[in-house]
């Protein structure tokens, strides 16, 4: 019997799948525990239309991702920390406060976790800090760290 999974299954297949079992696996296992559904005309008609929206939403994403770094390729966020003589900073700028800064100054929702820092800014001056935007996607985001 051929069945589509509904979620992933250990050494059986991923969401998704078509996979040829047995009829009692299926009867007893796949089918009662909702693994999975018979692969039926109507369930292959269903799966294809979902396959197209996931790749629909999934082109979106790409390309708003693209947007977005292209849009932040110009801007320049402002982090103010505070130093001493000789332009010696207190500690160091860290993705927390850079993200709050992107938020308050350019309104945009950007996760901290997404950033990416090469070294700790521990100094003032520019810094351009890489943004993990999409799987295939990365943006520069320049920060510029004055003193308080």
């Amino acid at each position: 019997m051929q069945v589509i999974l509904l979620q992933d299954v250990k050494s059986l297949g991923k969401k998704g799948d078509i996979v040829k079992v047995s009829d009692g696996y299926a009867r007893n296992m796949i089918l009662p525990k909702k693994l999975g559904v018979e692969a039926t005309g109507k369930n292959l008609n269903d799966l294809k239309l979902q396959n197209r929206h996931a790749e629909k939403v999934a082109q979106e994403q790409l390309e708003a991702a693209r947007a977005l770094a292209k849009d932040l390729e110009d801007k320049i966020v402002e982090v103010k920390i505070k130093a001493g003589e000789g332009g010696r900073t207190f500690g160091s700028v860290s993705t927390k406060e850079i993200a709050s800064a992107v938020k308050e100054q350019l309104n945009l929702d950007i996760d901290k976790k997404k950033m990416v820092l090469a070294d700790s800014i521990k100094a003032l001056g520019t810094y351009e800090v890489t943004v993990k935007l999409h799987a295939k996607v990365t943006g520069t985001l320049r920060v510029k760290v004055t003193e308080a």
